[in-house]
């Protein structure tokens, strides 16, 4: 299989076959094995009962149906994992993205990039609400993460199927798998594509999203940073610990010489506490700095016997 399209969908039902057709018509000129992943995500309309029937009359169209609304990241894990192409692609199922831009993203995947991400240039979404909050969240992201992306939050990006099936997907994470897979080595290219304007329904997306967002970064910059350095992460939070145990401590023992008969229980508690926490992150630091070296030492034993029985 050459090529695996990904469209997530949650009540999509006046979109979902106007999104088939287009796929259609720009899938079937291209000398390609392919085949079309719709995912349902729980949709409380039509937009299952419709793929289904669409699916019905087409061997290459598969369908895939969540009991209840898991969001997106979720729908397009799911998709990724039941994918059989040698490139991914995934986009959105509102008509806002064009399966015509598919063959610049398959041209770039044959240059040797590993992922290909869209770039709205011309957006059509409302300027205060939507560009201009996209803008800013690009330029943190970008600053955060040390992966200068444009549009993070384009959902038409091309993978590798053989780099993207073994990054964890979970919350808001699909707009960070470039970033992810950086700790790889991956090559990464970002082009033009076409954006329109939403047709049908309404957008899934509200300011609820945001901490989830915030979230994730922290989590995507902790991985960045300090994935092959784990002591470093847990060792700063060790020595916040200390500081804050250290500061209770002279407060304690100036109280003691200043006010000696006061009671000193709550300050003298929290010194100790703050300490044994400190204490506990620098021995979890020590710990995942051995598995993490013990993995590596395994892997590249791996490889060299590896190397050693095919030559």
């Amino acid at each position: 299989m050459d090529l695996s399209v990904i469209v997530p969908f949650y009540n999509e039902e006046e979109s979902i076959e106007a999104m088939y057709h287009a796929l259609k018509d720009a899938l079937d000129p291209l000398d390609l094995e392919y085949e079309i992943l719709f995912v349902d995500d729980g949709s409380r309309d039509a937009t299952f009962e419709i793929a289904s029937k669409l699916a019905a009359d087409n061997q290459r169209l598969h369908v895939i149906k969540f009991r209840r609304n898991y969001g997106q990241t979720p729908a397009m894990a799911a998709g990724i994992d039941h994918a059989c192409g040698k490139t991914l692609i995934t986009m959105d199922g509102d008509l806002q993205n064009d399966p015509r831009d598919i063959p610049n993203f398959l041209a770039k995947i044959e240059e040797g990039y590993d992922i290909v991400v869209g770039w709205r240039h011309k957006r059509k979404d409302k300027l205060i609400t939507r560009k201009i909050p996209s803008k800013v969240a690009n330029w943190i992201i970008g600053k955060v993460t040390g992966v200068p992306i444009k549009d993070n939050g384009c959902s038409l990006k091309a993978y590798r199927a053989e780099v993207v099936k073994n990054v964890p997907l979970y919350s808001e994470m699909h707009r960070f798998i470039p970033a992810m897979l950086s700790l790889t080595g991956a090559k990464i290219a970002e082009i033009k594509v076409q954006h329109h304007a939403r047709q049908f329904g309404v957008s899934k997306y509200g300011l609820s999203r945001i901490f989830k967002v915030l979230s994730d970064l922290l989590s995507i910059k902790t991985l960045v940073s300090f994935s092959s350095r784990p002591l470093v992460w847990y060792g700063i939070l060790a020595f916040l610990g200390f500081g804050i145990s250290f500061i209770a401590f002279v407060f304690v023992l100036i109280r003691f010489l200043v006010l000696p008969g006061e009671s000193l229980i709550v300050p003298l508690g929290l010194s100790m506490m703050f300490g044994a926490l400190g204490f506990f992150l620098l021995l979890c630091g020590v710990l995942s700095e051995l598995i993490y070296k013990t993995g590596n030492l395994k892997i590249e034993k791996l490889s060299n016997l590896t190397i050693r029985e095919i030559s």
